[in-house]
């Protein structure tokens, strides 16, 4: 593939299979899923060890490995199209942030997350822009530990605010990415 400076890359983290959905770790799918409904768009078969879409000059992925994973998948398509890391966007959770902040960087650590450290891991730097979902509820956090808080559903309050979030998300996605 040639890469002629205009493609995107949206990278939307995860976990694989039906027991994960609307779990905490699994804001950057529900994210790509939102926008795909919005869009009218459907998601193709497995190809390069994640599902995707495309939408223009935007490719957007849904690697299938787990999250702790999730860079390589990401990587691959990054390779085979030929995308700089620059012009790849990877939407995450943020347990340390407040519940439904968004927050934009251009580069940086990954701050503990797994899945961009992976990314980081296989790409061999840290220049590629992010965007972080805040999960975090103190209450319920302290209560199931960091690992089942993570893996854990999103409660009937934090729910009922996901429309909404995911709005400002895709209108990030575009702003970010056109």
């Amino acid at each position: 593939m040639c890469y002629d400076g205009d493609m995107k890359l949206i990278v939307g983290l995860g976990n694989p299979g039906s027991e994960y959905n609307f779990t905490r770790h699994n804001f950057g799918f529900l994210a790509l899923d939102f926008y795909a409904k919005v869009k009218g768009l459907g998601w193709e078969k497995p190809k390069l060890g994640a599902i995707w879409l495309k939408d223009g000059e935007r490719i957007f992925v849904k690697p299938q490995d787990f999250y702790n994973n999730s860079g390589v998948p990401a990587a691959n398509f990054i390779r085979y199209y030929k995308i700089a890391p620059e012009d790849v966007l990877v939407i995450c959770d943020d347990f340390d942030m407040e519940f439904g902040k968004i927050r934009y960087r251009e580069h940086g650590s990954s701050g503990g997350n797994n899945g961009l450290k992976s990314l980081t891991h296989e790409l061999k730097t840290e220049m590629f822009p992010r965007l972080r979902i805040g999960t975090n509820n103190a209450e319920v956090r302290k209560r199931l530990g960091d690992m089942e808080f993570v893996l854990g559903h999103f409660t009937a309050e934090e729910k009922e605010r996901l429309p909404e979030i995911l709005q400002k998300i895709v209108q990030e996605i575009n702003q970010r990415t056109l």
